[in-house]
């Protein structure tokens, strides 16, 4: 479980982050939305410590980053797995070498033990045949399994995914969507997505924080966005005609009506 509790980020005289205060829960996929400029980049990377709120702390099972010391903070970020949105993969390095990169350079296992752990995450994200393909030689969905059994390799308590999503499909997204949220749950992870992609929201969003202008505009689940009177959320939720009949249909359905 990672805490935020009433975090303040500002750069010169832009205030970007506004008192924001939430829970990202273990075992389940938290996603972060919002507009262009929102501040959930901003939050992502204080969450990772890249940024140092202003005021408010940031607790990773109780534990508040900033007061640890720097040998604490070593510790955190071993427990930490990331997905880049761009997978930002070695291109010089075989998926294989792509994918046990931070064992070797993280863990005190042996060759042996490190070959055995990259076989079963590469084995567990589908990707048994590409061991020794180079990221130019495989396609962007690929790329993305390759990127989330990197982070999932050290056994991570907590995944960060920006916009995981970009570049890909609709049907690889679904693809890549279900992949995060099955080791999320089988790992018993606290995972946070940054994402604009509105099919993630309906298709993982099992806690949702929007953020509007800095602010904390709204927070539920993926069933709850279908029923919220929230005008900032609904403005931006519902901006395609496609999910103003999703709406529709749902409100109406729990009022006992036929659709």
């Amino acid at each position: 479980m990672i805490e935020v509790k009433n975090v303040i980020k500002s750069f010169g005289d832009t205030t970007v982050l506004k008192g924001i205060s939430t829970i990202f829960e273990t075992g389940k996929t938290n996603l972060i939305i919002g507009q262009s400029g929102s501040g959930k980049t901003v939050l992502l990377k204080s969450l990772l410590g890249i940024h140092r709120p202003d005021e408010g702390k940031i607790l990773y099972d109780g534990r508040a980053y900033w007061d640890m010391t720097e040998d604490e903070k070593r510790d955190l970020r071993t427990e930490i797995g990331m997905v880049f949105q761009g997978s930002a993969l070695f291109d010089s390095m075989t998926v294989e070498q792509n994918v046990g990169f931070p064992l070797r350079m993280f863990s005190t296992k042996t060759k042996g033990e490190i070959k055995d752990r990259v076989d079963e995450v590469i084995a567990r994200v589908n990707l048994i045949d590409a061991h020794h393909k180079k990221p130019s030689e495989i396609s962007g969905g690929m790329q993305k399994r390759v990127a989330i059994a990197r982070a999932i390799v050290n056994n991570p308590k907590y995944l960060f995914c920006d916009e995981p999503n970009s570049g890909l499909d609709p049907k690889t997204s679904t693809v890549i969507d279900n992949l995060i949220q099955e080791i999320t749950h089988e790992y018993k992870i606290t995972t946070v997505v940054n994402t604009h992609d509105m099919n993630s929201v309906m298709e993982i969003g099992e806690k949702i924080v929007f953020l509007k202008e800095g602010l904390l505009a709204w927070e539920g689940t993926k069933k709850e966005i279908f029923k919220t009177d929230n005008a900032a959320i609904v403005d931006f939720v519902y901006s395609s005609n496609l999910f103003k009949k999703v709406r529709k249909a749902q409100l109406r359905e729990d009022k006992g009506e036929s659709i």
